[in-house]
């Protein structure tokens, strides 16, 4: 199958199989790239669904997952501090709104929040939503169905949780919860009317088959806002020797991502700052969302920044898929 027999089998609305997807993987870059524009133009047009995040709750992390600073079990020197209240999440969501980001996250550390941190966070979803019209998302890991109603009762529309990787390689990142506790979440979040955004991380070590099925169990899912992280390797982290993956892999990783979901919103998240273009690439290779402004425990890029480079590549901002 050639670049652009695979293009036209997306467009007729034929779905992208696993081994057809392999395949596309091996192709010219620059022919799979284009196609995968072509792709991303047809069935999203040129909304651009642009967030930012806010990190609500830093440190001890009973997790062990090995990409992440904020990870109890490692020693990264990275901040710490318990749910932020009201006032500090309602200044930084109104900086935000004014800047024109539709789209603000309250992330938070931890396996999952506590019965009195829930309800902390709904205090400070409902006073964000009073105060500005951004969507509110939330990320407070595997929350169960009763805890994501209370929140999306408060306000918030949209529940963020990573697979990460695929079911095989999972267990070589994290083993303190499972591949299927993620899902299990997710599905709680849906079936609270939550919509939701899940992806994962790339440059961990994983293959190119393992981010394929890790795409192929979100589109079974129904998900249809796709982080893409690019591991930045942390000090202090077991991934710390891992070498950051180019501009050319993000590109083919994205462009093959376009393919088996076509009408999704891929979003360029954490470790974009390492591409010496921002992302600006990418974006022409079937990227169509991001993460502005710094992310957790890294530096980002600048709101101002991205939204010229969105005008330059002539996107809108736009909130997308939020059911």
């Amino acid at each position: 199958m050639t670049v652009q027999e695979a293009k036209q089998q997306v467009l007729r609305g034929e779905p992208i199989t696993k081994e057809q997807a392999l395949e596309l993987a091996n192709a010219p870059l620059a022919d799979l790239t284009q196609a995968a524009d072509s792709i991303r133009e047809h069935f999203c047009g040129n909304g651009f669904d642009i967030c930012t995040i806010i990190n609500a709750k830093s440190g001890k992390c009973s997790e062990n997952c090995k990409f992440c600073a904020q990870s109890a079990h490692y020693h990264t020197g990275s901040e710490e501090y318990a749910l932020l209240g009201s006032e500090e999440i309602v200044k930084q969501a109104t900086y935000n709104a004014e800047r024109g980001v539709l789209r603000y996250s309250l992330v938070t550390s931890g396996r999952r929040l506590t019965e009195q941190e829930v309800n902390t966070e709904c205090q400070s979803v409902r006073a964000v939503r009073e105060a500005t019209d951004i969507a509110v998302c939330i990320s407070n890991g595997l929350l169960d169905e009763a805890s994501y109603r209370r929140l999306k009762d408060a306000g918030a529309t949209r529940v963020h949780n990573n697979l990460e990787t695929s079911r095989r390689y999972f267990p070589s990142v994290c083993t303190t919860h499972t591949y299927d506790d993620k899902i299990n979440a997710i599905r709680a979040a849906q079936r609270a009317g939550l919509s939701v955004c899940s992806g994962g991380i790339v440059g961990m070590g994983e293959t190119m088959e393992d981010r394929i099925d890790m795409i192929l169990d979100l589109r079974e899912l129904g998900v249809r806002s796709i982080p893409v992280n690019m591991l930045n390797p942390i000090p202090g982290t077991p991934y710390e020797p891992l070498t950051p993956l180019t501009n050319e892999d993000f590109c083919r990783i994205v462009a093959v991502f376009r393919f088996l979901i076509p009408e999704a919103s891929i979003r360029l998240a954490g470790g974009r700052g390492l591409l010496s273009d921002q992302g600006r690439a990418c974006f022409r290779s079937g990227a169509n969302a991001a993460i502005s402004g710094d992310m957790l425990t890294t530096s980002g890029i600048t709101i101002q920044t991205d939204m010229q480079m969105l005008t330059e590549l002539g996107y809108v901002p736009q909130l997308c898929h939020d059911v």
